[in-house]
C-alpha cells in the first residue's frame, strides 16, 4: 500500500487512534471548516464545495484500494469518509460556533444510527459504499441543521 494513499484515507493517521477514530476525524474536520470560514468568510461555501469536488472522488478511489489491501469492506482506519461527510453537513449552513458544534453532533448521530437510506448506501460496493453512507449522513445533518437555524430567533 503506497504511504500517500494510506495517509489520505486515514486522515494523516487519525484513523489509527485507539478510540473512536471517526469521531476524531469529524472533530478535526470541524476545525478545518472553521479555518475555511476564518480565511474566506464570504466564500466559505464555494471553498468547501471545491474541496468536496476534489476530495470525494479521491476518497472513493483510495478507500476502495485500501479496503482491498486490508481485505475488509470498511476498515475502521479509513476516516476520509467521515471527513467528507462532515464537510457535506456544513456546505449550505452559515458557520458559527453553534452550527459547528450542532453540526458535529448531528453528523455523528446520523453516521452512527444510519437511518434509511444511509445504511443502504453503506452496502454499495467498495469505496462508494465507504464514502456515500457518510455523504448521506452529512446531508441529513445539514438539512436538519438548516431547519434548526431557520427556526431559531434572530
Amino acid at each position: 500500500m503506497p504511504r500517500f494513499i494510506q495517509a489520505v484515507v486515514t486522515g494523516l493517521g487519525i484513523g489509527y487512534l485507539p478510540l473512536a477514530p471517526g469521531t476524531w476525524a469529524s472533530g478535526t474536520t470541524v476545525g478545518f471548516v472553521a479555518l475555511i470560514h476564518w480565511a474566506w468568510p464570504t466564500r466559505e461555501g464555494l471553498v468547501l464545495g471545491a474541496v468536496l469536488v476534489l476530495l470525494t472522488p479521491v476518497a472513493v478511489i483510495f478507500s476502495t484500494r485500501f479496503s482491498q489491501t486490508e481485505n475488509h469492506s470498511d476498515p475502521s482506519q479509513v476516516v476520509i469518509d467521515e471527513m467528507v461527510g462532515q464537510m457535506v453537513c456544513f456546505l449550505w449552513v452559515p458557520v458559527s460556533i453553534f452550527s459547528l458544534i450542532a453540526g458535529f453532533l448531528m453528523f455523528r448521530f446520523f453516521d452512527i444510527v444510519k437511518p434509511f437510506p444511509v445504511r443502504t448506501c453503506e452496502r454499495l460496493p467498495g469505496g462508494i459504499g465507504i464514502v456515500f453512507d457518510d455523504v448521506a449522513a452529512g446531508l441529513y445533518a445539514g438539512v436538519l441543521l438548516s431547519i434548526l437555524l431557520w427556526l431559531m430567533p434572530g
